[in-house]
């Protein structure tokens, strides 16, 4: 595969990073964006190697930084859940405006949240897949439920996520009032691939069910079994992004 690596501005400003993974030899079929998880960024094994799966079956993928992590700009504490939206939408338009209107979404945990709501409002998107995705915005919650007080207080704080301290902000707590993804998923009219492990130790498999319910057919579920929520084995992660683009192409 070839790999190029990006920049691209959001509607603020802010510079953000990406690398688009290309077919090997071969003109892309289509486009797709990934979205990492929480915290996460564009070169986790999960999200590279998931990326290079999918540009094998044709089609080229975007994965990116959100703002204020990895080699992106601006601060993390002052981002939301509404600023993922926005760099996924600024995503969507630096691919219409130098390649490809992007027709696939890929999302993982929280970036799979935002493709959600997201998907709704990019018309060239003909399918969403996703991976360890909560069916609600509560869930975050848990990961700083007992620094609640101290983030009301001083406006922020420090929380642990998977053994790294970063800065949550009240207005990202505050954003996530403003989303139901089950009712998001009730109005989409669009594929979907929920793909879940029953193992997965952060998002509890009972979200892949209640996603499953809440959306709109045509939707399918493929069960990880065995597979971590991080998706940290190297072998594992070509696997799911070689099911994504079986599945995709019906639809790409």
């Amino acid at each position: 595969m070839k790999r190029e690596k990006v920049t691209f501005e959001n509607s603020r400003g802010t510079t953000l990073s990406g690398a688009i993974e290309f077919p090997e030899n071969s003109t892309p079929k289509a486009f797709a964006i990934f979205s990492h998880c929480f915290t996460c960024n564009k070169n986790l094994i999960n999200v590279k190697y998931i990326s290079e799966a999918l540009s094998e079956k044709r089609i080229a993928v975007l994965r990116f930084d959100f703002t204020g992590l990895g080699d992106s700009g601006g601060n993390f504490a002052e981002t939301d859940f509404t600023s993922n939206l926005d760099d996924l939408e600024s995503a969507t338009r630096f691919l219409e405006n130098n390649y490809e209107a992007p027709k696939l979404l890929v999302g993982h945990s929280l970036g799979g949240a935002a493709s959600i709501v997201a998907a709704d409002r990019i018309d060239s998107v003909k399918a969403i897949s996703l991976l360890g995705t909560p069916s609600t915005l509560d869930h975050i919650k848990r990961l700083f439920v007992n620094k609640m007080d101290e983030i009301s207080y001083n406006g922020s704080a420090l929380i642990d996520v998977a053994g790294r301290e970063v800065e949550i902000g009240k207005g990202f707590v505050d954003d996530l009032a403003n989303y139901n993804i089950k009712k998001s998923l009730n109005k989409l009219n669009k594929p979907l691939l929920i793909l879940h492990s029953p193992q997965d130790e952060m998002v509890n498999i009972e979200h892949a069910t209640e996603i499953f319910m809440a959306a709109r057919h045509p939707k399918s579920f493929i069960a990880l079994d065995g597979i971590d929520h991080l998706i940290k084995n190297i072998k594992d992660a070509r696997y799911v992004g070689s099911l994504i683009g079986e599945w995709a192409m019906r639809y790409l």
